[in-house]
């Protein structure tokens, strides 16, 4: 499993079974995505769980296409994650 997605997982608590939610919209999240991107380089700096985020391929391509500002997300994952300690 690449790292990003195994923090990723790891911190939720899902599985290998598990639905995970798209944190946008709920549906299937096909993808762990870096809020802040990594770049052409990869730098594994950016792999730490308040930057990853799952996401819809939808929102994934709203992210990366800028259609959508990243501090939209960012908010969004905050509250994602705080509801998670819940």
């Amino acid at each position: 499993m690449i790292k990003h997605k195994r923090i990723y997982v790891e911190y939720f608590g899902y599985g290998d079974q598990s639905f995970v939610p798209c944190e946008i919209c709920g549906k299937e999240a096909v993808d762990v995505a870096h809020i802040d991107h990594r770049g052409m380089g990869g730098s594994k700096t950016k792999d730490y769980i308040e930057n990853l985020m799952g996401l819809c391929r939808k929102h994934h391509h709203d992210l990366d296409n800028g259609r959508v500002h990243k501090d939209v997300y960012k908010a969004r994952h905050e509250m994602f994650m705080n509801e998670a300690k819940n």
